[in-house]
């Protein structure tokens, strides 16, 4: 079996002792580094290449955890006046999914990059985690490369 294929198989049998105890153990790591961090090379190798990522300069590999949950509606006290269909506070549901509010956070922080492409890498009872592709426009090898310079 080729690599990249094992390695995606690794990655869709998430309940088996190996991954479950390799996501516990990042999971604590994740916790105590910053939510937003820029690694050196993707997590998983295999779906980063077939999402789009190349190893060469311009792109970068960008890690996001995001708040797991619903939305909270925020009202002074939850006091909400008005007709009781409206009076919701905790059982709202947020429009967009979490990974594209992770993909949002990271846009908003690498301004100058573009957002390529995303993909779920991790989670606990409180955070999600994702891996975000970056490509920046402005980079010579991403202008000279006839496959990503739509992206400029």
């Amino acid at each position: 079996m080729p690599a990249y294929k094992y390695m995606e198989e690794l990655w869709r049998h998430k309940q088996s002792d190996a991954v479950r105890f390799l996501a516990r153990v990042r999971a604590w790591e994740y916790r105590q580094r910053p939510k937003i961090t820029s690694l050196n090379r993707p997590t998983r190798t295999e779906k980063a290449h077939r999402l789009g990522y190349k190893a060469k300069q311009g792109f970068i590999i960008v890690r996001c955890g995001v708040r797991r949950g619903g939305r909270k509606r925020q009202n002074h006290r939850g006091m909400v006046f008005g007709k009781p269909k409206h009076q919701g506070i905790n059982q709202l549901k947020f429009e967009r999914n979490l990974q594209n509010v992770a993909e949002e956070k990271v846009g908003r922080k690498y301004s100058n990059m573009r957002v390529l492409n995303s993909y779920w890498i991790n989670q606990d009872a409180t955070m999600k985690y994702y891996e975000i592709i970056l490509v920046d426009p402005s980079h010579t090898k991403i202008r000279n490369d006839p496959h990503i310079n739509w992206i400029c």
